[in-house]
């Protein structure tokens, strides 16, 4: 006896019920397996940088972030607020930190000499003065880098601990006729220059006025203030 088949029309809807069944099944795990994944304790792969575990990356043109445990020092650039000043700047400008953060006995002997000089057709420039410790380190690198070596470049820059700069007590006088106009004359105002390698770097010596400027030192190694 032949075997009864279904009509063409059941058979088709019999497969259609178990495509469905085997979707909705697909469904259910892969439903399952995302609800599992939300409660996931594991960490993120690529932690944010607040994170302790990770450090950032350098930024460009700013301070380098320290990592776990260290103490970078911000090597940023300088500028105005750190005593930086342009060309043209004179001893009476007092809107560059570089003139008025000066010692004020310092900066008033200046003024005086200026406007004496004046008269003899000389203008005193300011090419640095006071400095904050970021700049004075800056120019310190920058002679180690030129001259070759620490010892080399102390003969003309010191370090931010011991800078006469950085105390507000040295000023750097330009032009070169400035310079000469107070070799000649500074110590009747207080100001004398304090190393012969440097013509244009003065200090404030009071007595000078009664016993004249002392002897200069060589440069500023053999200056026992700033001896590292």
């Amino acid at each position: 006896m032949s075997p009864i088949l279904p009509s063409p029309r059941k058979a088709h809807r019999k497969v259609y019920w178990v495509i469905g069944i085997g979707l909705l099944v697909a469904m259910a795990a892969i439903g399952s397996a995302l609800g599992y994944r939300s409660q996931d304790s594991s960490p993120p792969l690529y932690p944010s940088w607040s994170s302790s575990a990770a450090s950032p990356p350098d930024v460009p043109g700013g301070e380098q972030r320290a990592g776990p445990g260290k103490n970078a020092p911000r090597r940023g650039p300088v500028g105005k607020g750190d005593g930086v000043v342009p060309d043209g700047v004179t001893v009476f400008n007092n809107a560059f930190p570089a003139v008025a953060r000066l010692d004020q006995r310092l900066l008033a002997a200046l003024r005086q000499a200026a406007t004496d000089a004046a008269g003899d057709g000389i203008k005193f420039y300011v090419n640095s003065g006071w400095r904050s410790p970021a700049y004075q380190n800056q120019l310190l690198r920058e002679a180690v880098s030129k001259y070759g070596s620490e010892e080399e470049a102390a003969r003309w820059v010191a370090t931010a601990s011991t800078s006469l700069h950085v105390k507000g007590k040295a000023v750097d006088i330009g032009h070169p006729d400035a310079a000469k106009w107070l070799s000649e004359h500074g110590a009747r105002y207080g100001l004398c220059q304090i190393y012969r390698n440097e013509s244009w770097h003065y200090e404030l010596r009071a007595n000078a006025s009664d016993r004249g400027c002392p002897p200069m030192y060589a440069d500023p190694t053999q200056d026992p203030r700033t001896r590292r």
